[in-house]
């Protein structure tokens, strides 16, 4: 079942791009500001109520932390003012988010003339990130970033992503420090203008008793097993943390399997439970699985969009393979082999055009993952096997070239499921054993609108589940669809009664036991639909 919209109990930096997505799951993060830590900050003469992660003067601290603060009340973001780091003993500023710099754009804007980017995009190797590249350096065909907008450096992705800098659930503000910054075996001190955060007489913190801590002397990792826990107390805090730590265009390692190596030779990144709000972007990794805890209790979101992180004002994104990378899903694989994801949820916060997921690459994976995304919930390009997934979308819920082939999976939508855009030269969409849940009274299974070039669109429903599907199955299917395999074969209801397809749209294609029997053989083998 659908979530209600958030009661506006969530704070951030500036005004949301689109409108923000439910709450009665209020945030899980974790309230890992210990007895420690209000011990700490006691101590030191700031107020008792105030509880900071990292502690005051706490050693071991991991290099992507963020900086958590709670109160006795909820705090209110500022509009100007500034959040500084320094090196302790050199005073070397390393960081400092100016809050006078709104986080991104709030309203949609369309460029008529822009173009596809005219060479395909280059995945290189790179060590490019905010400390030796400046944020929006640009990438491709793409031109520098001249908006007054925050940027960060995520993945290597040197164009860079709008963020909150500050981001308030009820009593805890975050700040989201510019990732790759602090380095190993470092001291710091933070400073925090007044204004920055208001609540109950806080004043931030003057140079003369600023927040300090120190960061554990070298990597705790062992092997290739990396471990995820948002509380500080396993290798990173953070997913993409962890991701950064792989090289990119790892081989498989030939060595003999430990219990630090994956099964299959690769990398392994295993989530403890809990709340991780990031923007989760990687590029190039080759043979990695990341793992949750548990599917319910390991949340990846962020209130990200196409408004909030638009493709680049001259340059179209589409589907197609060298296309230029898209910034506006909270949880995005780029040109990545060999990726599975598995046990956890990924949610966007934003409605929208708002992916929970982007996959790009090939022989990726993805097992018992919740996908809660707004328009163009799940993006596939690319041969992506899934498995037990529940996709939650607002239209356009599972879009992209594909490859795709879903077995046991559930999706609900309000409005188009699919939007398929494959070509000739590969398989559409495919679903098995799958149960397709509408919500309102026009959820349809797919369309291809006019302004979509692709007559080899393919969506195949293979022994599904269908509820609440308007009658006529599939549209609007505009432009050529003589190449276009939309096709069901035994459709039912919850109870196995057959499914009234008598009304279905003349361009889609039911499936006979008999006749089509090699195809619907053929359509059921993963193999074959992902070749």
């Amino acid at each position: 079942m659908r979530r209600s919209r958030r009661n506006g109990s969530d704070r951030r930096m500036f005004a949301k791009p689109g409108v923000s997505k439910n709450g009665n799951d209020e945030k899980m993060k974790k309230h890992f500001l210990l007895t420690a830590a209000l011990v700490g900050v006691a101590s030191f003469g700031v107020r008792a109520q105030e509880a900071l992660f990292p502690a005051r003067n706490a050693a071991g601290v991991n290099v992507d932390t963020h900086l958590v603060l709670e109160f006795a009340e909820p705090p209110v973001v500022g509009n100007n003012g500034c959040i500084r780091v320094y090196e302790e003993g050199t005073g070397r500023l390393v960081d400092c988010l100016d809050l006078s710099i709104p986080a991104g754009p709030t309203e949609s804007r369309k460029n008529p003339e822009a173009d596809y980017t005219p060479v395909p995009y280059r995945y290189e190797a790179s060590d490019r990130t905010n400390a030796n590249t400046v944020p929006g350096t640009p990438s491709g065909c793409n031109r520098r970033d001249e908006g007054n907008y925050q940027l960060n450096i995520i993945g290597h992705f040197t164009d860079g992503f709008h963020f909150y800098p500050v981001i308030v659930h009820g009593k805890t503000a975050t700040v989201y420090l510019h990732n790759n910054l602090l380095e190993y075996g470092k001291s710091y001190y933070v400073t925090m203008d007044e204004g920055v955060l208001t609540a109950d007489g806080f004043k931030g913190f003057a140079a003369e008793n600023p927040w300090r801590f120190s960061t554990k002397e070298k990597p705790s990792v062992r092997g290739r097993k990396i471990v995820v826990s948002a509380d500080g107390t396993a290798d990173f805090n953070t997913v993409q943390g962890a991701l950064d730590y792989i090289p990119d265009f790892t081989p498989l390692t030939l060595e003999q399997k430990t219990e630090n190596t994956d099964d299959n030779g690769g990398w392994h990144i295993y989530i403890r439970n809990g709340d991780y709000e990031e923007i989760v972007y990687f590029r190039n990794k080759r043979h990695v699985t990341i793992e949750g805890e548990s599917r319910e209790g390991v949340v990846v979101h962020y209130p990200n969009c196409e408004v909030f992180n638009p493709h680049p004002w001259e340059v179209k994104t589409n589907e197609c393979v060298g296309t230029f990378p898209s910034r506006r899903a909270s949880f995005m694989c780029d040109n990545g082999y060999g990726i599975t994801l598995m046990n956890l949820t990924l949610r966007t916060d934003c409605r929208g055009q708002a992916e929970a997921l982007l996959i790009m690459g090939v022989d990726n994976r993805v097992y018992n993952v919740t996908i809660d995304g707004s328009g163009d919930a799940l993006q596939v390009n690319g041969p992506t096997y899934f498995e037990n997934c529940s996709i939650l979308g607002h239209g356009d819920t599972v879009m992209g070239r594909g490859p795709a082939f879903f077995r046991n999976c559930t999706i609900t939508s309000p409005a188009y499921i699919t939007r398929p855009r494959s070509t000739e030269k590969n398989h559409g969409y495919v679903f098995v054993n799958c149960t397709f849940n509408g919500q309102g009274d026009r959820a349809i299974l797919g369309r291809t609108p006019a302004n979509d070039i692709y007559p080899a669109a393919e969506a195949v429903l293979i022994d599904c589940v269908l509820d609440n599907i308007v009658p006529e199955g599939w549209g609007p299917l505009e432009g050529d669809v003589s190449k276009a395999r939309l096709w069901e074969y035994n459709s039912r209801h919850a109870d196995g009664t057959p499914v009234d397809v008598s009304k279905r749209h003349p361009a889609s294609r039911q499936l006979d036991r008999v006749k089509d029997a090699e195809i619907i053989e053929r359509c059921s083998n993963p193999f074959y639909v992902l070749q």
